[in-house]
């Protein structure tokens, strides 16, 4: 197994991408540590695991709380020993982001709170915890949208999420000789409960796919693969990367350098 042995805490547990990902990591052997605001979505995550073979536990965390975000560092060693694995998922896309004139600042501080202060906390509680562990992978979840900006205005999100890649490539080439590797995956437009709701209306949805080569929406297991690459010892030699999984769609926009 990929991952046999090996602790991961999870953000964003509770549905979506964080739950999918518990759940890939689970099969390949991972111990899963599953954080959200969430808490029976969360503890539902924990119960898919176990039922399926696996060990987890639940913790509830906000990730723009930094006791909280040490306090999940904490149940993993407690619990498991050590922590191996760092997802950094947990985001938010508000519905009241818009363009810069329109969204407010609520809707500013909010979405930059949750999607670059919950990666910052992640990474500064769980760095010295992966250098007690001897090395391990950190993976920031980020989006197509911070390499070719959103059709849709989200203005605030696109904003968060261009950080999070800054954020990966500093923090990879600070972390590298400790055996820390830093990664972002990108997803592309998925067919989760977040953005259904948001594209609420055939047009909408349309809209959005007319854009994707492939033609149709991501899946959530399909970002947790391309985490469990990131996450394993196959991607031994890869830090500081952007692992865009977007069905085509940065290569249909971004011209080459």
């Amino acid at each position: 197994m990929r991952l046999d042995g090996k602790v991961a805490a999870i953000t964003g547990a509770a549905g979506g991408v964080g739950r999918a990902t518990s759940l890939r990591f689970a099969a390949e052997g991972a111990h899963i540590v599953a954080a959200d605001v969430d808490d029976d979505g969360n503890e539902e995550t924990v119960d898919l695991v176990v039922a399926a073979g696996g060990k987890a536990t639940a913790v509830h965390v906000d990730v723009t709380d930094s006791g909280e975000v040490a306090a999940m560092v904490d149940t993993a060693e407690e619990d498991f020993g050590k922590l191996d694995i760092l997802f950094n998922n947990a985001g938010v896309m508000l519905p009241s982001d818009d363009d810069a004139v329109s969204t407010d600042e609520s809707t500013i501080d909010a979405t930059l709170a949750i999607n670059v202060k919950g990666v910052l906390l992640g990474c500064k509680h769980g760095i010295p915890a992966l250098r007690r562990a001897g090395g391990g992978s950190i993976i920031n979840t980020a989006s197509f949208v911070a390499s070719v900006g959103a059709a849709t205005p989200q203005i605030a999100y696109t904003a968060s999420k261009g950080a999070v890649l800054s954020l990966t490539r500093e923090l990879a080439v600070l972390h590298a000789r400790e055996g820390i590797r830093v990664n972002a995956v990108s997803p592309g437009p998925l067919h989760t409960e977040l953005l259904m709701k948001l594209l609420d209306t055939d047009e909408k949805r349309q809209r959005r796919l007319v854009h994707i080569p492939m033609g149709r929406f991501g899946k959530s297991a399909e970002i947790a693969n391309a985490a469990l690459f990131l996450a394993s010892d196959e991607a031994s030699f890869v830090t500081g990367t952007n692992l865009q999984v977007d069905g085509g769609l940065t290569a249909a926009y971004v011209t080459p350098e």
